[in-house]
């Protein structure tokens, strides 16, 4: 114990390399003195090895404001940052605990109608800044990190069927109509469509390889092409560039083109992100294995441990890309004859093109063996 009692008042004397350091601790209590001299010598210690003293009164403002310009942001850290910093711009992040959180999680629901799964991805964000605080040294320990969040209800997902879906496709707008088609028949996310380029497309093999995906189980996975997807492709090749663009340029939102194309439809509300569920959904009805599905859409392989050496060829995708065109072939001649009890009004221009490409893939299916030529 390196303290010593200088009139009624304790001081703390630390030795480091060499060299003492003196600290007066201001009290004469012993145990607080202890307390203070532990610090002092920690303190000490971080700036011998270069290490940055904690910050926990930088408010939660400051730390974003950093994390922005010297962290790896990613889009949707900004889109909830849009509704956290409101709420904490001006709390210390050593202040920031669980009851705060719970206020945070009242004021949400009060403001607007919002589902719990919402207010739980706001708190990973919040929760990742504050774990990034720690990395950097700002803070000396995550306040959040055992915060159990509220558990989700699970809410049905909405499918398009597939008189909806000629629907749409009658109605959307040139470049939208094109993404949406590649979204049905190759289940990729929004941002996977929108990064794919040409030279990922190998047209004489009929596969399109993802090089850009939201996670990493989901870059370098390869899609076999539908007839219709293949079709679409062909006729607007070029050698290099991005695949979906809008008079040349790069596609950066189409949330305006979307909703309107929705309203032009006259059918029920679903999000562009619902064109992927609608992929494995088909697949599904299909017959398509699990594992298949998985391997599509770039999903990881499951919690099974035995998972890790399961892996999914060529010809099995291809397989499960042939069933799809099948059952879609299937239910366009039932909306045809008038079998679809869906209440939406499928728009007949739509309906007789996407019958015109699926019918083509409906006879390639019935007379190619599988894993033939295509595999």
């Amino acid at each position: 114990m390196a303290l010593f009692k200088r009139g009624h008042k304790w001081s703390s004397y630390v030795w480091v390399d060499g060299i003492r350091y003196v600290k007066a601790t201001g009290t004469s209590n012993r145990r607080l003195a202890e307390k203070i001299d532990h610090d002092f010598k920690d303190e000490l210690q971080r700036r011998r090895l270069g290490m940055q003293a904690p910050r926990p009164e930088m408010t939660f403002g400051e730390l974003a404001a950093r994390f922005l310009a010297e962290g790896s942001p990613r889009p949707h850290h900004l889109d909830r940052l849009k509704m956290l910093l409101p709420f904490f711009s001006d709390i210390q992040i050593g202040r920031i605990g669980k009851a705060i959180v719970r206020e945070y999680r009242a004021e949400r629901h009060a403001l607007k109608q919002v589902s719990e799964a919402t207010v739980n991805r706001d708190f990973g964000v919040l929760r990742h800044l504050l774990y990034w605080a720690v990395d950097e040294g700002l803070l000396a320990a995550n306040p959040l990190a055992r915060m159990s969040l509220v558990r989700e209800r699970r809410i049905p997902r909405k499918v398009m069927s597939v008189a909806e879906e000629a629907s749409l496709l009658d109605a959307a707008a040139r470049h939208l109509r094109n993404l949406i088609i590649a979204a049905v028949d190759t289940g990729m996310r929004r941002g996977e469509l929108l990064a794919e380029r040409w030279e990922h497309i190998d047209f004489d093999r009929e596969l399109l390889f993802v090089t850009r995906s939201k996670t990493a189980g989901g870059e370098g996975r390869e899609i076999p092409l539908t007839r219709r997807l293949h079709d679409l492709l062909t006729a607007n090749r070029q050698s290099t560039g991005l695949v979906f663009t809008l008079n040349g340029k790069p596609l950066r939102n189409i949330k305006t083109a979307w909703k309107s194309a929705i309203r032009r439809a006259g059918i029920r509300y679903v999000r562009f992100h619902d064109l992927r569920h609608c992929f494995n959904s088909r697949l599904l009805e299909a017959g398509v294995m699990q594992e298949v599905r998985k391997a599509l859409m770039g999903h990881s392989s499951g919690e099974d441990v035995h998972s890790i050496y399961t892996h999914v060829e060529l010809p099995m995708k291809r397989e499960a890309i042939r069933k799809l065109e099948a059952w879609h072939a299937a239910q366009l001649k039932k909306v045809e004859e008038g079998g679809n009890n869906d209440s939406t009004k499928g728009s007949g221009v739509g309906i007789a093109e996407v019958r015109s490409n699926t019918s083509r893939n409906a006879k390639a299916v019935e007379e190619e063996i599988p894993g033939g030529s295509r595999a």
